[in-house]
């Protein structure tokens, strides 16, 4: 009990959050086994670790091991239309009015506070650099 709640002390100086929180919990809980058990195909419980592993393999391949697949990047695309519609100037003034403030900045590093304090002038100059694009 003792080396435990040394154990305890040292993670909470070195501030290893994860251990400090598992070992209160196995103080407040006691000691709980973890049981590793999956469902084969037919639905039957299977305990034994090499079973586990079996299960699991057949699984995923026949998830990630699709026949017939199509890489998107052969296919090319022919559309008459534009695949995105043009940007309204009044879309952007509502996309403005609904930026949270007090946020981080994105890559630009303009801030929300200073766009939403720029109403319609910088709504302007936005559409005219998407109507640009």
């Amino acid at each position: 009990m003792k080396t435990k709640i040394e154990e305890l002390e040292t993670n909470s100086k070195i501030k290893n959050i994860k251990y400090l929180y598992r070992g209160i919990n196995d103080f407040k809980n006691g000691y709980q086994p973890r049981r590793n058990i999956e469902k084969d195909e037919k639905g039957d419980l299977v305990a034994e670790s090499n079973g586990i592993v079996a299960r699991l393999r057949n699984y995923f391949s026949q998830i990630l091991n699709v026949d017939g697949f199509n890489d998107v990047r052969q296919t090319e695309i022919h559309t008459a239309d534009p695949l995105v519609t043009e940007a309204r100037a009044s879309e952007i003034e509502l996309a403005t009015e609904e930026l949270k403030s007090h946020k981080s900045s994105g890559i630009d590093q303009i801030p929300a506070e200073l766009i939403k304090a720029g109403s319609k002038t910088i709504c302007c100059e936005i559409y005219k650099l998407i109507i640009s694009l």
